[in-house]
């Protein structure tokens, strides 16, 4: 995407922003009596009627639970406002970009006169007559609770964000600012809406956070802060010299990939190596701070090859570890396979983690949004297509603390060991929001798990006789139980009573629903960081961490501590397995100076020795004043 194009991205955004943040702090105000200042003098939510009372009863949560994290005031307010614009902005945004592809009916283009709504007026003619354009709005919910069966996280209406909608006026407006000639090229593009996440956050918003602290005070500053797009050729170069070489070695070079990955270094001195051939669902990527996934969406492209190329062996093909089976066994000719690919990329091979809740909606929206590409390109009817519920993409924030909510939600586990595994993870996750997958919760969790396992054997009901002296010597035999079994009991359990917890209320009882669903990532991410992979791709930030975490930061890693994406470096290759590689693209400087000499000499050449790199200078991410490398490195072992 040129320049030109970008620059008219970024205006039409920094206007909507404008007109959203306008219209939804005037409606705070007037109709709920929340000032920019904090809550007003009178609490709103007792003199509303109807539908505006739940409405408000979920803003108040939202700020409250802001404040409870440190927020002042106004602070929470102006971040809610921020929320609650942001994901109108990326619902119409969203919407903009099916309608291009012919996923739904012409919403967005013609507004009111759009052939979807007039088909949905027909069936109820009086709906038009609702004030205020709420025709219109309910036809606008009524598409976002269809597509939320599949893209829950971006269309979700339960989202405290969903509460506010813009008036008539507001959202003539930004329809005039979407479908103005010069963005008529970009709905049709999957990287439109990162650029959008990306310009939301305008440049003298950076600068002002630059100018106040030297160092991000918090997690939404350091995420604001590393807002910088990878170049779609970087994209290429780490994921072709990672997952493309890994499946070159497997399959050898007769794979597509030999020639298709154009930035693929071979070796100079002799051929590519060789590695044990896995069942593609069992090859597992991550992109530790994923931002809206441009590196998951190549993987996705490289994925469909590899799939196919892995079926059409005429061998059954190794047995995957996560089913037990071929793809032969559960895929019996190629067109069936293919039907299942995307749904299989997407359930087994791709993995994201950010600590901005936006990433989220943005990343998880644009890999469902590519499964469909894939599945038009096969001729497959939108309504015959394999539904897609669920990614792996996971918000990295604290898990809730609220003593209430959390004693009422320990009556949902039957079992004790489940119960003070929960609690733990709650403590464990405090700085989750902060240091991302940078929390080594796999680790401080690892002794947890092991007295879990033990006390879940003690519950069985049959036991030896001689259980009280085995325990006492340290006898008993745990082998056929492991560590992961009772783990993944425990987190399916924990998952199931959360979703009854936040149904309970009959989603009357907002703060329910937030500690359920803010649980339900922690128990997420805490699952993903006890996983290893086989490529780890990232441009993570780069710089100081947040104030806040700069204590456990520097505590964790004391050799990487002088800059964060050195950290993430040394994290990433944690997570991999033995011989996985991990592609990424930073700042240059850990190569040559010298308080990067321990990243070098005890993380790089002793624990993951570089494959290729390439020094590319100023100006390759749009906005980073920074001299950046893109390098791959491959794990010992």
């Amino acid at each position: 995407m040129d320049r030109p194009t970008r620059n008219a991205i970024e205006r039409a955004t920094q206007r909507a922003r404008q007109v959203l943040e306008q219209d939804f702090a005037a409606q705070l105000e007037g109709t709920y009596d929340i000032l920019r200042t904090g809550f007003g003098a009178t609490p709103g939510g007792k003199s509303l009627e109807g539908k505006r009372a739940p409405r408000y009863g979920a803003i108040f949560a939202a700020i409250e639970r802001k404040q409870a994290s440190g927020m002042l005031p106004a602070e929470a307010v102006a971040d809610y406002l921020r929320d609650a614009s942001f994901t109108a902005l990326n619902r119409l945004v969203a919407l903009k970009m099916l309608e291009d592809r012919g996923l739904v009916q012409q919403c967005i283009t013609k507004g009111e006169e759009s052939s979807g709504y007039a088909e949905f007026v027909g069936m109820a003619p009086g709906i038009p007559l609702l004030a205020d354009g709420g025709g219109y709005r309910l036809y606008m919910e009524s598409l976002f609770d269809e597509l939320s069966t599949e893209v829950k996280v971006l269309f979700d209406r339960r989202d405290p964000a969903s509460a506010l909608w813009p008036r008539r006026g507001a959202i003539e407006e930004l329809l005039d600012v979407l479908n103005v000639a010069e963005l008529a090229s970009v709905w049709g593009a999957d990287e439109t809406i990162g650029w959008v996440y990306q310009y939301f956050n305008g440049a003298d918003e950076r600068r002002k956070m630059r100018e106040e602290s030297q160092a991000p005070r918090n997690s939404r500053e350091l995420a604001i802060r590393n807002q910088f797009f990878t170049p779609r050729y970087v994209v290429q170069f780490l994921v072709d010299n990672t997952l493309g070489r890994t499946w070159l070695e497997m399959f050898g070079e007769e794979t597509q990939l030999a020639t298709r990955c154009e930035y693929l270094v071979r070796p100079a001195d002799g051929p590519m190596g060789s590695r044990r051939r896995k069942d593609p669902r069992d090859l597992r990527i991550l992109d530790p701070a994923c931002g809206s996934g441009h590196f998951l969406l190549y993987a996705f492209d490289l994925l469909l090859t590899i799939y196919e190329e892995a079926w059409a062996e005429n061998d059954p093909g190794p047995v995957s570890e996560s089913t037990g089976r071929s793809l032969h066994d559960d895929y019996p000719d190629l067109a069936r396979l293919k039907l299942a690919a995307p749904g299989l990329i997407v359930a087994h091979n791709l993995y994201g983690v950010d600590i901005d809740a936006r990433c989220a909606q943005i990343a998880a929206f644009a890999l469902w949004l590519r499964a469909q590409r894939a599945y038009k390109e096969m001729g497959i009817r939108a309504d015959a297509r394999p539904r897609i519920e669920r990614t792996h993409i996971v918000i990295a924030e604290s898990m809730p603390e609220s003593p209430d909510l959390a004693q009422a939600f320990a009556a949902e586990l039957k079992r004790p060991f489940q119960s003070s595994l929960f609690d733990r993870m709650i403590e464990e996750m405090r700085l989750a929001g902060e240091l991302g997958t940078l929390l080594q919760v796999d680790r401080s969790l690892a002794a947890d798990i092991r007295s879990a396992r033990r006390q879940f054997v003690e519950e069985q009901p049959t036991l030896p006789l001689d259980l009280p002296q085995k325990l006492e010597q340290g006898r008993l035999d745990l082998s056929g139980i492991t560590d992961e079994t009772v783990f993944q009991e425990t987190e399916e359990t924990i998952l199931g009573a959360l979703r009854r917890f936040a149904e309970s209320a009959g989603g009357a009882d907002t703060r329910r629903v937030l500690f359920a669903g803010d649980a339900a990532q922690g128990v997420a991410l805490v699952d993903l960081l006890r996983t290893r992979f086989d490529i780890v791709l990232m441009n993570p930030p780069f710089g100081a961490p947040s104030l806040a975490a700069k204590k456990e930061f520097e505590k964790a890693y004391p050799r990487t501590k002088n800059d964060i994406y050195a950290a993430f470096v040394e994290r990433g290759i944690q997570l991999l397995n033995p011989g996985g590689l991990l592609g990424a693209i930073t700042s240059r400087t850990g190569f040559f100076l010298s308080s990067f000499q321990k990243w070098r000499e005890e993380v790089l050449l002793a624990e993951a020795p570089p494959v290729v790199f390439a020094d590319l200078g100023l100006g390759v991410m749009d906005g980073a004043m920074v001299e950046a490398a893109a390098y791959c490195l491959q794990r010992e072992g």
